[in-house]
């Protein structure tokens, strides 16, 4: 383990699909712990499970069932399925006897061919260097953003725009040795709302279901490279918002999400 995510993920094995967590104060977004670190646990178990290690994590989809709180919590994984290539897991995360949070993970072998599909255009990537870091933290920003280093290239959050987008690099503080596929869930999920570009004043948000499809070798990211995120809301209805986010190391696509979030106030 290299990075404070890492640690603050880590799982310990106690046999037959159980494992303990230890959730960390400081990681808190609102009332729960930052979910990308409770689905990156999750992650951990469950690739824990896995005997070949070469079945990496090609899609996961998962939801936060109720704030996770900091202190033990234990993690149970079931095996679906283990196919010639291909697995299918289920882990839920409990804490006083209920479950909180669940993912549903893919893990497969890479396949001996590829499909000739002309390859996904880059967004505009402003250098690293030529952006100002957004400090981020209470009482402007939840308490687990101090562990991530924000350099917006779009709108500003809150700053009331006419497109519900944000874009910029990110990177966590803390040195780690290499990417791996919970680490960018973690990423996925840290930078804050694209509904936030056209408004004004902060509405809490909630992530009711979240899922993400890792679609590069994680192996060759250069591991103190900053990621560029993009998020765009595609829909809102009732109080709920469809978001779409993307990461990129320069001209590669490193990962997808989509996640369903409701306003809550």
């Amino acid at each position: 383990m290299t990075s404070d995510f890492d640690r603050g993920s880590h799982v310990e094995p106690l046999g037959g699909g159980q494992y303990r967590a230890q959730i960390p104060d400081g990681w808190q977004q609102g009332k729960g712990a930052f979910g990308g670190l409770i689905l990156a646990a999750l992650l951990r178990a469950i690739e824990h499970e896995e005997p070949e290690k070469e079945r990496t994590l090609r899609a996961l989809s998962g939801e936060i069932c109720a704030p996770v709180l900091p202190g033990e919590a234990s993690i149970r994984v079931e095996l679906l399925r283990r196919g010639a290539a291909v697995s299918y897991f289920d882990a839920r995360l409990l804490q006083r006897g209920e479950v909180q949070a669940r993912v549903s993970a893919i893990l497969g072998a890479a396949r001996p061919f590829e499909l000739r599909v002309p390859p996904r255009v880059a967004p505009d990537q402003r250098p690293w260097s030529a952006l100002q870091v957004l400090p981020i933290g209470p009482p402007f920003g939840p308490v687990f953003a101090q562990h991530y280093e924000y350099r917006p290239a779009g709108a500003l959050p809150l700053s009331g725009g006419n497109e519900a987008t944000a874009c910029g690099w990110l990177r966590e503080k803390s040195a780690r040795e290499r990417f791996d596929a919970p680490s960018i869930l973690g990423h996925l999920d840290a930078w804050w709302p694209a509904v936030y570009g056209v408004e004004t004043v902060p509405r809490p948000c909630a992530t009711v279901s979240f899922t993400a499809e890792i679609v590069t070798d994680l192996a060759l990211l250069p591991s103190r490279q900053p990621l560029f995120h993009t998020g765009r809301v595609e829909a809102l209805h009732a109080g709920y918002f469809l978001e779409v986010r993307e990461l990129w190391s320069g001209p590669t696509l490193v990962a997808l999400n989509q996640q369903t979030m409701a306003v809550l106030g």
